[in-house]
């Protein structure tokens, strides 16, 4: 089984390490990229430190065209399998055996923090724009989705191919659920565990969350449309 783990980050030298060396300790077989975003700081020269494949963005790009530039990587290198993994440290890399386990029968697998109850707890914001999310893609899918927003993710080949060639751009995570259901592929939720941010602090305000509440639930109706022309 020939594994990648895709961590897109932007100026994240103080975590980048550590996320890597626990990867490694769990899946010691995967190979790593880094797809370092523009960084400001040393992200890439301490991924490299780490043993990390790093791949350069030439300005800021967004996650959504770090992780298609990650998953094109996957596509050429013929990789069965292809991780999401945040480079904040706050998705724990003990959960992804279970992920990979669970996408032997699935196209994609999500690492949710609502499946099942776990010690993960958000700000009041963050859980609206969760449940609101949720509720909105599980009506226009017919699949019930927990944790819409999370950016733990297992893809196989299928998924690989089709993200390699189109991936949402901004505010990816919610739309890449929708476009593959209307794809035909196989979703399922796995219960995880996710920590607070190792280091720094997110950039999500309230005023951010409502701004990226109603953009994306916008350009989830218009591509549900455009999705469905297209079957």
């Amino acid at each position: 089984m020939k594994v990648l783990v895709i961590i897109p980050a932007y100026n994240e030298e103080k975590s980048i390490g550590n996320v890597i060396y626990e990867i490694r300790k769990h899946v010691p077989d995967a190979d790593i990229v880094v797809v370092n975003d523009g960084s400001k700081d040393n992200t890439k020269e301490v991924a490299e430190k780490h043993g990390a494949i790093v791949l350069n963005m030439p300005f800021n790009v967004g996650i959504g065209g770090g992780m298609q530039t990650g998953y094109q990587f996957a596509f050429k290198n013929n990789y069965d399998y292809a991780v999401q993994i945040d480079a904040d440290g706050q998705h724990n890399a003990a959960d992804l055996p279970k992920l990979l386990a669970e996408a032997i029968q699935n196209d994609l697998v999500i690492g949710s923090r609502y499946v099942e109850q776990t010690s993960y707890k958000s700000s009041f914001m963050r859980r609206v724009g969760m449940i609101f999310f949720s509720g909105v893609v599980s009506m226009l899918t017919g699949q019930k989705f927990t944790d819409t927003t999370s950016g733990y993710r297992v893809a196989n080949k299928k998924v690989i191919s089709l993200y390699s060639s189109y991936y949402p751009m901004d505010y990816p995570e919610v739309e890449a659920i929708v476009y593959l259901k209307y794809k035909g592929c196989k979703l399922a939720e796995v219960s995880t565990e996710m920590r607070s941010r190792l280091e720094g602090e997110s950039s999500i305000t309230a005023i951010k969350s409502i701004y990226y509440m109603v953009k994306v639930t916008l350009s989830l109706l218009m591509n549900a449309l455009r999705f469905a022309k297209v079957r």
